[in-house]
């Protein structure tokens, strides 16, 4: 039997069936292809929502969403009071680390194990193991990131260099590079 579009799926017509539905399975094809034609969807076609959609709902502000998006993540958490739950935990963890405020962040960390909130006591426990570290990149106004871009060069020129010379040409390569 071919599969028309449209029509309802084998698993759809077996929960049918379990319920006690005593028809055959052609049957609702037909009647459901009817209703289809009869009450056509003139909405806009959405697709799927995918995980990398919704994470991105999640840790987007929630005032550069646009309306159609926050609607579907609020559907979304209404059906998930789990989800739901780890979306405020997410927020209120971004005001302090926007803010620069990072003595609030043990705050956040208890109300993350009182909720136990499964996704994010692993990351809450990884971020009380190194707390001091943590609360100084987010309060203090220092960086490292000129450190970090100085380390990046150096690894491209390693890896270009990689199987051509000697050590003393990368020597050179990143005293001129500097």
């Amino acid at each position: 039997m071919t599969k028309t579009i449209g029509a309802p799926s084998p698993a759809c017509f077996a929960e049918s069936a379990e319920r006690g539905y005593p028809g055959k399975e052609r049957i609702v094809r037909k009647y459901v292809h009817r209703l289809r034609l009869a009450f056509p969807h003139t909405g806009p076609h959405r697709r799927k929502t995918s995980v990398r959609d919704v994470t991105g709902w999640i840790t987007r502000h929630p005032e550069r969403l646009d309306v159609d998006d926050a609607q579907r993540l609020k559907e979304i958490t209404t059906r998930v009071p789990a989800l739901a739950s780890t979306v405020r935990h997410i927020r209120a963890f971004a005001e302090p680390m926007n803010d620069r405020r990072g003595r609030q962040l043990k705050e956040w960390i208890a109300k993350v194990h009182a909720n136990q909130v499964p996704a994010l006591s692993a990351f809450a426990t990884g971020l009380l193991q190194d707390l001091d570290a943590v609360v100084a990149s987010l309060s203090l106004k220092y960086s490292s990131g000129a450190v970090e871009g100085h380390n990046d060069k150096i690894k491209m020129l390693k890896r270009q260099m990689f199987g051509r010379s000697d050590f003393d040409l990368l020597r050179l390569r990143v005293l001129h590079s500097a």
